[in-house]
C-alpha cells in the first residue's frame, strides 16, 4: 500500500526500469518528508499518536478530492494557505517529484 512505481523506458525498444517509491515510507522518514512529526491519522497506526501541531489526516482525500490539489498542497502549502508552518517539499526541493506522488498516494489511503 502506499507504492508508487515509475517506469522510465528507452527508446528503441530498450529494457524499462522501475523504481518504487513508499510514501509512506517516505511520510515516516526523519531525513525526509517527516510527516508524522506534525501530523496524526488513526487508520495508521505507525502515526496514531504523533503530533498535533498540523492538522489530522484522517479523511484527506474526501477534503481533496482532486489528486492534483492534495499534491499542490504537499508541493507548497503556502500557495493555498499564507498562515502555514508546513514546509513547501517540491519548492524547496525537501522531496523530489516521484517522493511527492508517492506521499500523495499513500495520503490517499488514510
Amino acid at each position: 500500500m502506499g507504492t508508487l512505481l515509475i517506469w522510465a523506458g528507452a527508446a528503441g525498444g530498450a529494457a524499462a526500469q522501475a523504481t518504487s517509491i513508499d510514501g509512506r515510507a517516505v511520510f515516516l522518514d526523519a531525513r525526509k518528508g517527516n510527516c508524522a512529526s506534525c501530523h496524526r491519522a488513526a487508520a495508521d497506526s505507525s502515526i496514531a499518536g504523533a503530533s498535533p501541531l498540523g492538522p489530522d489526516l484522517v479523511g484527506i482525500k474526501a477534503r481533496y478530492p482532486d489528486r492534483a490539489k492534495l499534491r499542490a498542497a504537499v508541493w507548497d502549502l503556502s500557495k493555498v494557505t499564507t498562515n502555514t508552518i508546513m514546509p513547501p517539499y517540491g519548492r524547496h526541493r525537501i522531496l523530489t517529484e516521484p517522493e511527492i506522488d508517492a506521499v500523495v498516494r499513500y495520503l490517499e489511503t488514510l
